[in-house]
């Protein structure tokens, strides 16, 4: 069972509108990027990554990184970039776990759960619905 997980593409090029120097490989070849795929995670998720863009913009210095994978991995968040120092990476790692607790579909509370083998973060509502079960 494989899903195939993308943002609505204009929320997609919202974030890429708002933070093109974040996302400047979105578009890129994917011999040398995985941007060239989009983000790869559901709407619910959309508030997560432009308040963690918008930490980014304000934290960097003069060297912006650039996102170089966005997406899903065994229920949370996973943004990879290229550059960045530790107060980037800690800003990351916070995203990166709050996305465990907020529904990747929704955006409402959620919690990590399962369906044969695969992982997702889910309100109780989209996760009846999906049939996923609780951790």
């Amino acid at each position: 069972m494989c899903y195939n997980i993308h943002m609505k593409a204009l929320l997609d090029k919202e974030l890429c509108d708002k933070y093109p120097e974040i996302f400047k490989d979105r578009y890129g070849d994917m011999k040398k990027t995985a941007m060239c795929w989009g983000i790869e995670t559901d709407d619910g998720w959309y508030k997560l990554i432009n308040k963690l863009c918008s930490d980014i913009m304000k934290a960097c210095g003069k060297t912006i990184p650039i996102a170089t994978q966005v997406k899903e991995k065994y229920g949370g968040l996973r943004f990879y970039i290229d550059g960045g120092d530790d107060d980037i990476f800690t800003l990351i790692s916070k995203a990166e776990e709050k996305s465990e607790y907020i529904c990747e579909i929704c955006g409402e509370k959620g919690k990590i759960r399962e369906k044969k083998g695969w992982f997702k973060t889910l309100c109780q509502s989209d996760a009846e619905k999906l049939e996923y079960i609780p951790l």
